[in-house]
């Protein structure tokens, strides 16, 4: 089942205020960035945080589930969906404890004579 963009939609709009947070499609579901970073995947309608210590410590009792075969694990979050402020005290913690994105060096193309 892939996921339906009014619920992409839902789950960013959860997180407004939270800082510069969007959403980008890959691979059919769709991966949540905060601040540059990707720290939660949408797969099949369910919302998987990355796994960081401060995000355990806040979340308590954590169901843990894989966004997709081969994945990592990931923070399973269900019954807080709603919850403006829970969701966002969760990103901004997940999101300060994930390092910064790689760079990517641009790829050099020889030019043919």
């Amino acid at each position: 089942m892939a996921t339906d963009a009014d619920f992409v939609k839902f789950i960013v709009d959860q997180l407004a205020g939270t800082g510069s947070v969007s959403s980008k499609k890959k691979f059919g579901e769709y991966a949540i960035y905060c601040e540059g970073k990707v720290v939660a995947l949408v797969c099949d309608n369910q919302l998987f945080v990355k796994q960081t210590k401060g995000g355990r410590d806040f979340v308590g009792n954590v169901t843990e589930a894989l966004p997709y075969p081969g994945a990592k694990l990931c923070f399973l979050i269900d019954d807080k969906l709603e919850d403006h402020e829970w969701m966002s005290s969760l990103i901004t913690i997940t999101a300060h404890e994930l390092p910064a994105p790689k760079i990517k060096k641009a790829k050099i193309t020889k030019k043919s004579k």
